[in-house]
């Protein structure tokens, strides 16, 4: 009988330690990410077009950490994604967080300081949508974080802002001109397109 005792309070411990243990939300997940990106937009050190490369490499370091970018460009590409094989699909993931980094990155160096707010968190099995509020211009604008839980933890597959679903955007963009020049046709475009980026920052 001690044994059985012994052996059920061991066990609780064990299972109290698994609790403990759990790992964080996805509000909790995704705080620290933009607590530290917003904190490397605002170093006046890092300001300046002299300063970009080194910026853009912090930046992208600390997105990395809570973003899914694989999940992203395969949600983006649809069903063309199950018709290419793993190598195809890790270029065309690379691909694409270099056009969003390209697209996106500058928009976010415009940060001056705006409060973000967290103000819902609304969880679906292994999805999860977190919605923040970010001031512009007096008004508040909302912002929707789509996230997914991986073996990395939570993390952010899609972006909404004001009806707007990044991935959507893109996947409609994309469907024409898989249509008119099919997939070798796509990565042209997006190979260009990050090329002219390159050669506008030099």
């Amino acid at each position: 009988m001690k044994k059985i005792l012994l052996l059920s309070i061991v066990l609780c411990s064990l299972a109290a330690g698994v609790v403990l243990a759990e790992e964080p939300g996805p509000t909790a997940s995704l705080k620290p990410v933009l607590h530290d990106l917003t904190s490397v937009l605002g170093d006046e050190s890092l300001k300046g077009k002299v300063h970009l490369t080194e910026r853009r490499a912090k930046i992208m370091s600390l997105i990395k950490r809570g973003y899914d970018f694989r999940e992203m460009s395969k949600r983006i590409l649809g069903k063309t994604w199950r018709k290419i094989d793993d190598k195809e699909r890790d270029h065309f993931t690379t691909l694409m967080t270099k056009l969003l980094e390209n697209v996106y990155i500058g928009k976010l160096e415009s940060y001056s300081g705006q409060d973000i707010e967290f103000v819902a968190e609304t969880v679906k099995e292994d999805r999860a949508q977190v919605t923040t509020l970010v001031e512009n211009d007096n008004a508040k604008i909302p912002l929707h974080y789509i996230m997914k839980n991986t073996d990395s933890g939570w993390m952010v597959y899609d972006i909404n802002i004001e009806g707007v679903s990044l991935v959507s955007n893109y996947r409609e963009q994309f469907k024409s001109i898989l249509r008119r020049d099919d997939y070798k046709g796509l990565i042209k475009v997006l190979e260009d397109k990050n090329r002219s980026f390159l050669e506008e920052a030099q």
